[in-house]
């Protein structure tokens, strides 16, 4: 096992996406599948998770979030440092990624600081007749509202966003939008992190909704700090 007392550009290396469209997910765990506690995932992850979550996110292209991770966890403001976007920008890539969001329902404050303190425009990628709906217009002027069919399905997502030119998407959550793409065998990667703790509740896992699957996936690598596994599978 390979502790990951790495430096950053190493930890980079590692997490490297192969090129092409490439869909990643990233989750924080406890060891009883546990993925949240009081509503929000921040209480689970140590030191180790948090340097892994942020340097994962320089390789995207769009971070895609679903509309109820909005909501819990917030996501107002930069979602890279300073550092972070200098990197980008020295490899060509734009100082931000993309930010898109999966909402079925447009159930979102056109007010909050997920909209005014945003970065770049948010893409929000949702069904016919919530994009029609009038109450729902004041989110077209703080982004891209972009109707999907009567569902949004996860290959109608990655089609949409790969023809923008966002090939590398990064999702952090939520457990349904992971769900889906499950069903859809549409994960070409998970990043896991088993944090060392117990939660003993009904706290959401990983994932949730979609079809009972099974998809076989290879392990990448095993990185360990403090008691933290940071595990990387790949499609099979």
């Amino acid at each position: 096992m390979q502790q990951s007392r790495m430096n950053d550009e190493d930890l980079l290396a590692a997490y490297a996406p192969p090129g092409g469209t490439f869909v990643r997910f990233n989750f924080v765990s406890t060891i009883d599948g546990a993925a949240t506690h009081d509503g929000v995932s921040a209480a689970i992850g140590g030191d180790a998770d948090k340097r892994a979550f942020a340097l994962m996110r320089r390789w995207s292209d769009v971070v895609l979030i679903g509309a109820g991770t909005i909501r819990a966890e917030g996501y107002g403001g930069e979602l890279l440092d300073a550092a972070a976007q200098q990197w980008r920008i020295a490899r060509g890539k734009a100082a931000h990624p993309e930010i898109a969001v999966v909402s079925g329902s447009l159930d979102l404050d056109p007010a909050s600081e997920f909209f005014t303190r945003a970065p770049v425009r948010p893409i929000l990628l949702t069904t016919d007749a919530a994009a029609a709906d009038p109450s729902n217009a004041r989110l077209g002027e703080v982004a891209d509202v972009v109707p999907l069919g009567a569902t949004v399905q996860p290959r109608a997502v990655i089609d949409h966003l790969a023809g923008r030119g966002l090939a590398m998407i990064h999702s952090e959550g939520g457990p349904h939008v992971l769900g889906s793409f499950i069903a859809a065998d549409a994960v070409d990667s998970l990043c896991l992190t088993l944090s060392p703790l117990l939660a003993g509740s009904d706290a959401t896992r990983i994932a949730a909704g979609g079809e009972g699957v099974l998809r076989p996936m290879r392990l990448q690598h095993v990185l360990h700090e403090d008691g933290e596994l940071l595990l990387e599978y790949r499609r099979a």
